[in-house]
């Protein structure tokens, strides 16, 4: 790490600071986050056959998804509150693994990058699949949440390697 960026939370007396980002230019920006949750086969086709009493399981977890992302500043000390311009949640389904994949991909034109609204989606996302069949799972597990792919400002493009 000795050859990168220097941590920007703290100052140099290693006191925390919220970044000042208003010299920074604005640009638009992205961010692309994935994760998976993994569950019993009996509760993949309860969630894809829309069974399940709790109502639509993907839609609701969409929803929270959303609505994670645009609160990330409440959540997560530091993080700069951010008027986003785009957040959309797909799903993966996969009936071989019994797993569904999450992505989520935010958009905003602002001072700073939206890699941890992107990453908090995909988690709030996850873990209401969680929540809403625990009653019938609660082996399920959720994991391989990371940043696929970032764009603008300073630090340029980034594509995760496959």
């Amino acid at each position: 790490m000795s050859d990168q960026t220097p941590l920007t939370h703290f100052d140099a007396q290693g006191a925390t600071r919220m970044v000042d980002v208003s010299d920074k230019e604005r640009t638009e920006r992205l961010a692309v986050a994935a994760g998976e949750v993994r569950m019993q086969p009996e509760t993949f086709q309860l969630i894809m056959n829309r069974q399940l009493s709790k109502g639509d399981v993907l839609e609701v977890a969409r929803i929270a998804g959303i609505m994670a992302a645009k609160r990330v500043d409440m959540l997560i000390p530091l993080c700069h509150q951010l008027n986003l311009s785009s957040v959309k949640i797909a799903f993966e389904p996969d009936a071989g693994c019994h797993s569904i994949g999450i992505v989520a991909r935010v958009r905003t034109y602002g001072q700073t990058g939206v890699e941890m609204e992107a990453l908090t989606a995909v988690s709030v996302a996850a873990l209401t699949i969680y929540d809403m069949c625990k009653a019938v799972d609660r082996g399920m597990e959720m994991g391989r949440i990371r940043l696929l792919e970032k764009a603008g400002g300073k630090s340029g493009h980034f594509v995760a390697a496959p």
